[in-house]
């Protein structure tokens, strides 16, 4: 049997603030885009930057969630897979990549709103480890 995969991680920063649409069956969706940079020096020493512009589409819970509380500028881990298109307008046919989200993290400091994730079927948790009653001045360091 054949096997592939189609997946995305990215870390970026919120182009503006998404934009919101309901289907006619009343799916929500989000668009927004993500920047990605990278950072170099070229063979002469100078620093060099390249930023990546990224089309990001979120359906359902997801997109609802993004839609509350996503903004213009917030850090996201985003992760999910890629998607081509292409589109003809006046004879001219324009090619589209997008990336369709699946899991969305906000990143940043607490006064940003903290951490936290958000998956459109979050998967139960297992308990979380009990701790051990070992005293601390038995560990090795």
């Amino acid at each position: 049997m054949s096997r592939s995969l189609n997946k995305i991680m990215l870390i970026g920063n919120v182009g503006d603030d998404p934009e919101i649409r309901s289907t006619p069956n009343g799916n929500t969706m989000a668009k927004f885009s993500l920047a990605t940079s990278r950072t170099w020096k070229s063979s002469d020493g100078q620093q060099q930057e390249k930023t990546e512009w990224h089309r990001c589409t979120a359906w359902g819970k997801l997109g609802e969630i993004i839609g509350m509380y996503v903004k213009k500028g917030k850090q996201l881990y985003v992760e999910g897979r890629v998607e081509y298109s292409q589109t003809e307008s006046d004879g001219q046919i324009r090619y589209w990549t997008d990336i369709n989200v699946q899991e969305m993290q906000m990143l940043g400091s607490r006064g940003d709103e903290g951490n936290w994730s958000a998956t459109p079927n979050p998967e139960p948790t297992s308990t979380p480890p009990q701790p051990t009653s070992e005293p601390d001045d038995d560990l090795p360091f």
